[in-house]
């Protein structure tokens, strides 16, 4: 028996996250019998540069796409009214297909998930992805100094613990997480009832790819710069081994601004020449990364980041690449220290340098430990059985 499913996104599927983190899943899930309807919000540039190769992924695996447009301005009134306009089109399309599950990917579409299952008795999948509104306000976003984000941060506070006690099931990032949402008063019996499944990678695509040996050293970045990476300190790093290797590169990978990144070099007094700025697609990172010695990712440490899983660490890890990073996020540390995957700095403003040039590792190692914890079949399998189960 199929099931009809409606997948509710705020985040786009024209964006990164959504090309790595909701449709290879959903195209997993396609095949076991389930029938989606995905709603996600898009940004305009986004949209007119992937919208065709979105729709081509989900023509072929017989997901049914609702884009809307992603409204920025003003702060708050726009995010109200997109919620209301994934409100309206949830509720037409539920009248026409009946669905079995409301999968709902954080905070905002869970407003919609809780209320079709308290009007519809649609079964309702918290995948909640992080402690939202603390990452609003410990990345600067929301400042509760102010009434009116006060009271925004108390009403989702509010809604966060319904969510966690009315889902038939939810899904945490990180063990971190769940032990956090277990020690609150009143959600201890919630632990069979919590998931966890990280942010999965393709190991298919993100495998090792041999290089020819290359007598230089070059420390690689993956992925935005945005809000949590501390890009400051990732550079002053660089300067540090640029001290001990002269002929040392920085790789970024990012779709960010370039300027940014050549500002925070010229602070370290680093020529522009030991610093490479690429715009990458999906395909062609393996190939773009197989020169790297390490690729480095120092994220703020807050409260909200016990619940974070850098997406970017099990494609590096299935691409054989040691990391380099910060202790204080999400299962980070543990995963590092488990599978012999990289160096952890415990003090970003004074690395010590010899754990990195002193770490042997083999690629083939690193992939076939990724395949065990970030394995995207494995992530595929266990969102089937929460469907099941809840089914």
């Amino acid at each position: 028996m199929s099931h009809n499913v409606l997948y509710l996104s705020y985040d786009g599927m024209t964006d990164p996250l959504g090309q790595s983190q909701v449709l290879p899943y959903l195209c997993g899930l396609t095949k076991r019998g389930f029938i989606f309807h995905l709603i996600s919000f898009e940004k305009k540039e986004r949209f007119e540069k992937y919208a065709s190769h979105i729709q081509a992924i989900c023509d072929e695996n017989g997901i049914v796409w609702h884009p809307l447009s992603y409204t920025k301005k003003p702060p708050l009134l726009s995010t109200i009214y997109d919620v209301q306009r994934m409100k309206k089109m949830a509720h037409n399309l539920n009248k026409k297909f009946k669905f079995s599950i409301v999968h709902c990917r954080s905070y905002l579409s869970a407003l919609i998930g809780l209320g079709m299952k308290k009007r519809f008795k649609t079964k309702f999948l918290f995948d909640m992805r992080g402690f939202w509104a603390d990452e609003r306000v410990d990345g600067n976003i929301w400042n509760i100094q102010q009434p009116i984000f006060k009271w925004v941060y108390r009403y989702f506070k509010k809604k966060e613990r319904q969510f966690f006690l009315h889902a038939d099931h939810t899904v945490s990032l990180t063990y971190a997480g769940k032990e956090e949402i277990c020690s609150w008063k009143g959600l201890g019996h919630l632990k069979t009832k919590i998931e966890v499944i990280p942010c999965c990678a393709d190991l298919e695509l993100f495998r090792p790819v041999e290089e020819t040996s290359t007598n230089d050293f070059t420390l690689g970045y993956l992925g935005s710069l945005g809000t949590w990476y501390m890009m400051d300190e990732m550079m002053y790093f660089f300067k540090l081994i640029l001290e001990k290797v002269p002929n040392a590169s920085f790789h970024i990978l990012t779709k960010d601004d370039k300027k940014y990144i050549f500002e925070t070099a010229k602070k370290y007094s680093i020529d522009d020449k030991h610093i490479i700025v690429q715009e990458a697609s999906r395909a062609d990172i393996p190939e773009l990364t197989k020169y790297w010695n390490f690729s480095i990712f120092f994220i703020k440490p807050s409260y909200s980041k016990k619940s974070s899983s850098p997406t970017k660490q099990g494609e590096l890890m299935g691409l054989g690449i040691p990391i380099i990073c910060n202790r204080g996020v999400g299962d980070v540390s543990e995963i590092v220290n488990k599978y012999k995957s990289g160096v952890l700095v415990d003090d970003v403003k004074n690395p010590n340098l010899d754990s990195i040039f002193n770490f042997k590792s083999n690629k083939h190692d690193l992939h076939n430990s990724a395949q065990k914890y970030f394995s995207l079949k494995e992530g595929i399998k266990s969102y089937l059985k929460i469907y099941i189960n809840i089914c």
